[in-house]
């Protein structure tokens, strides 16, 4: 039942997340909202749902090493995985805002992150941990970015030229509500299944974290981002996988963190944290080489070697 759930689970996620772009977009058109306002907020917070249901859980079951590598994994594998796979469809050009403000705050949550649980290394203390002073620290930078955010929809500083399907009130809601069950089912699904099959291989639950959940419940921006390339919606696939990276940070660790503190074992770890802001740090630099603000099928090709060559590390080392 567990393997067959799991494979249920990628349908789940594929339709979700196109019934989730489709409603999502349709309602950016009748409230004059713009495209990546959309992806940073609603479609944001549909596609990180898998994320946070399994770190509200492995917090509360006390598996520290879970929580907090599938949020590390998940934000390497949303720019070099899903950015490289994206741009390959169609080159992104990426909007102005987002290259001066989103990509940035999605650099300064993992770098504000490795300071939050290197506690050994800046204050002294006996072991690093994830404090709930540090969960409220990480709400309130979440609360900023809302603000943010719907500043820009009130704003309305993007005009987006792409044509987008206008559905009924109705089924525009339906739609979005049908997308996030099934993001949130489907990823819970296919987590269930990928932690019962790895654990057969006795591999750690850090590079369970890292590996199969992240890659799991990074599917819901693989399919929302790559649905949105293949219709030319550059705003909506780069501001989803932007926007999910700052909830995954600010929101769910936030929130993991207050329900239970967590620790952070360093070591292999840190070199994951390192990976997670390297992956940040090309995203914006890339926005400046070749083409300005675009990124190009030569530039997702290299994420994804990356990508594939850190996943390749991770599971050696770990045998």
């Amino acid at each position: 039942m567990t393997i067959f759930l799991f494979i249920l689970g990628f349908i789940a996620l594929i339709k979700g997340a196109d019934y989730l772009v489709d409603g999502s977009a349709s309602i950016a058109k009748k409230f004059n909202i713009s495209n990546i306002v959309i992806g940073l907020t609603i479609v944001a917070f549909g596609t990180s749902a898998p994320e946070l249901i399994v770190n509200i859980l492995a917090s509360m079951k006390g598996s520290s090493d879970l929580a907090i590598s599938n949020i590390i994994g998940s934000n390497i594998a949303n720019i070099f995985l899903i950015l490289g796979v994206t741009s390959l469809i169609y080159p992104l050009k990426v909007k102005s805002n987002s290259v001066w403000k989103e990509i940035p705050l999605s650099l300064l949550s993992v770098v504000l992150l490795f300071f939050m649980v290197n506690d050994v290394m800046f204050d002294g203390a006996a072991v690093n941990s994830l404090t709930r002073i540090d969960g409220v620290c990480l709400l309130a930078f979440f609360i900023i970015f809302m603000y943010y955010s719907f500043g820009m929809a009130k704003s309305g500083v993007d005009g987006e030229s792409e044509k987008v399907e206008e559905l009924s009130s109705a089924k525009s809601t339906v739609y979005v509500l049908l997308g996030l069950v099934g993001l949130a089912i489907g990823g819970k699904w296919i987590v269930d299944g990928a932690i019962y099959i790895a654990s057969m291989f006795n591999m750690p639950e850090s590079v369970v974290g890292l590996t199969v959940v992240a890659i799991g419940t990074s599917l819901p921006e693989l399919a929302t981002s790559v649905t949105a390339a293949m219709k030319h919606n550059a705003d909506i696939a780069v501001g989803n996988t932007v926007g999910s990276n700052i909830f995954n940070v600010f929101w769910i660790l936030g929130l993991s963190s207050l329900v239970a503190p967590i620790p952070f074992a360093g070591g292999a770890s840190q070199y994951d944290l390192m990976v997670a802001i390297i992956a940040s740090f090309l995203l914006f630099a890339f926005m400046f080489f070749g083409k300005k603000h675009v990124l190009q099928r030569s530039q997702g090709a290299l994420f994804l070697v990356i990508y594939f060559g850190y996943m390749t590390y991770t599971v050696i080392n770990a045998i």
